[in-house]
């Protein structure tokens, strides 16, 4: 096409050169909040001593309002919103981003939050599969009236570097497993505490233990479409969330602002820590 509009991050091939702009990226990291991902920014720009002041970092998505974006030395940080939809839409356009920006050998992470499946709240998850509701490792998308399915399969040399990462830093509990991705936060999560209720107690612990049972650790609500997408574009790439609690225990997040806004980190200081191994910035 003689032009290629990606509309929802306000950036075109006619009126950005892209290559200029992005063609030393080398890490792509994603995330719900678009505070968080800012957040995550400013980290990143103090953990590699760039020039400059953190709070001066720029969105270079500033001309819309459905994703930030920022750029510090050879990362991208961005905001991709809550569930599938949202999630598929910044992919679509970040992949075609990267491509015309002729970008290679990125690793991409995705940077979130999830519910425990029999996991003491503070552990970070790095995801082996992304599961759907019935434990298994695939992403169904309609297309023309059609299913096409999608295997959800991650690196695994990425997943593992990761867990050597944590071990390195001994910080905070991690481990790999699998990552169910759900469509919904209360029913599709058997979560009894939405405003609709169809099972019991019971029913809703009897399909987490069969979750747990096929390797599940965490839920959310993105990482299915993230690693289909990557994977079948050929993208390394990893999803690394923490648990901020054990759903066998309850439903509700009950740990104070400062406790989650420490556990929210964890994610950001193991991939951090990853980047600076991979630039050779820490032996």
């Amino acid at each position: 096409m003689e032009e290629d509009i990606l509309y929802h991050f306000s950036l075109s091939t006619k009126t950005h050169n892209l290559p200029e702009m992005f063609g030393d990226t080398k890490f792509v990291c994603v995330g719900g909040s678009a505070n968080r991902m800012k957040a995550f920014a400013r980290f990143m720009h103090r953990q590699l001593n760039l020039p400059g002041l953190p709070e001066d970092i720029k969105d270079i998505c500033e001309g819309t309002d459905r994703y930030c974006m920022y750029k510090v030395g050879p990362v991208l940080s961005i905001s991709h919103g809550m569930g599938v939809p949202s999630i598929s839409i910044m992919l679509h356009e970040l992949i075609k981003l990267l491509y015309h920006a002729q970008c290679c050998d990125v690793v991409l992470f995705r940077l979130g939050t999830s519910g425990g499946v029999g996991l003491a709240p503070g552990t970070v998850v790095v995801t082996d599969k992304a599961v759907d509701y019935a434990f298994r490792p695939q992403f169904e998308q309609v297309v023309l009236g059609k299913v096409v399915t999608r295997s959800t399969e991650l690196d695994e040399g990425v997943a593992n570097e990761l867990l050597k990462c944590s071990d390195e830093l001994q910080t905070f509990p991690t481990v790999i497993g699998n990552t169910m991705c759900t469509d919904d936060f209360y029913e599709g999560q058997g979560r009894l505490d939405g405003a609709l209720c169809s099972f019991s107690h019971e029913e809703k612990l009897e399909y987490l233990r069969k979750a747990y049972e096929a390797g599940v650790r965490n839920i959310e609500m993105e990482s299915a479409v993230f690693a289909a997408m990557c994977r079948a574009c050929g993208v390394k790439a990893a999803v690394v969330c923490v648990a901020l609690l054990n759903r066998f225990e309850g439903d509700q997040v009950t740990s104070s602002h400062d406790v989650l806004v420490e556990y929210q980190q964890r994610p950001q200081v193991l991939v951090s820590h990853f980047i600076k191994k991979r630039l050779g910035l820490i032996p």
